[in-house]
């Protein structure tokens, strides 16, 4: 916990100020003594269903009343409806966002008022439309994990692959997913590991709702290559 949101919280309980609905739920959310799993991405991690699908894998391994998704967002737009009811919303999805962008301007704030124990992210679909080389994508995502260790230094990350889209920008997809696995050998620590959800391979663009964005059987796949990995996360994390 933050030192500034230790002395939020003490301030509001004296009467000194008057936190508003936003700043009361992250200091109660903060003070829980749970596991925090960040969802950050696009509109992919957004308006998309997975994370309620990976949220069912954490209920079924009996772990959902001890972990908690974290970020600014709190929302369900596809109305997803997972197995568990009252799954955890929250997430750090942003449709159109590029990773460069985040990185340069988002993440660390985000980091700060919701830190996250296990961080696992799908970027640069966006960066790729506008044109960017994975050069400046991969560096990007260098300045992502720097910062999400900066806010949590055992933080574990999981990056995720991303998926092919029906028609064009795919070889500059095939490109940056190609790099991914060295950028993130020579990133991982012990510390910190680093671990790849491999959303590519076996894809398919049929699984795409509009050409981008995952149907639900999309969303089911990406689940399948995220779940397992962050449920060993989940283990390790809690000792279990």
């Amino acid at each position: 916990m933050y030192v500034s949101t230790i002395i939020l919280a003490a301030w509001a309980l004296a009467g000194m100020v008057t936190a508003s609905p936003l700043q009361a739920e992250v200091v109660q959310r903060q003070t829980q003594k749970k596991l925090r799993i960040m969802p950050l991405g696009d509109s992919i991690t957004e308006i998309t269903c997975w994370r309620a699908f990976v949220w069912d894998q954490l209920a079924e391994a009996k772990y959902a009343d001890q972990v908690q998704y974290v970020g600014s967002q709190n929302s369900n737009p596809q109305n997803c409806k997972p197995s568990t009811a009252n799954w955890d919303q929250h997430h750090e999805g942003h449709s159109g966002w590029l990773a460069i962008d985040i990185a340069n301007s988002y993440i660390t704030k985000w980091m700060q008022n919701t830190p996250a124990d296990i961080v696992m992210f799908m970027l640069g679909t966006n960066d790729v439309f506008r044109g960017h080389s994975t050069n400046d994508i991969i560096a990007a995502y260098t300045k992502i994990v720097t910062t999400i260790r900066a806010a949590s230094p055992k933080a574990k990350i999981i990056v995720d692959l991303v998926i092919p889209l029906s028609a064009g920008s795919n070889s500059a997809i095939t490109a940056l997913n190609a790099a991914i696995p060295a950028w993130a050998k020579g990133l991982n620590t012990t510390d910190s590991p680093i671990v790849i959800a491999d959303c590519y391979t076996g894809f398919k663009t049929s699984d795409l709702r509009d050409g981008v964005h995952p149907s639900v059987a999309g969303d089911r796949v990406i689940a399948s290559r995220i779940g397992p990995l962050l449920l060993e996360f989940v283990r390790q994390s809690l000792g279990k």
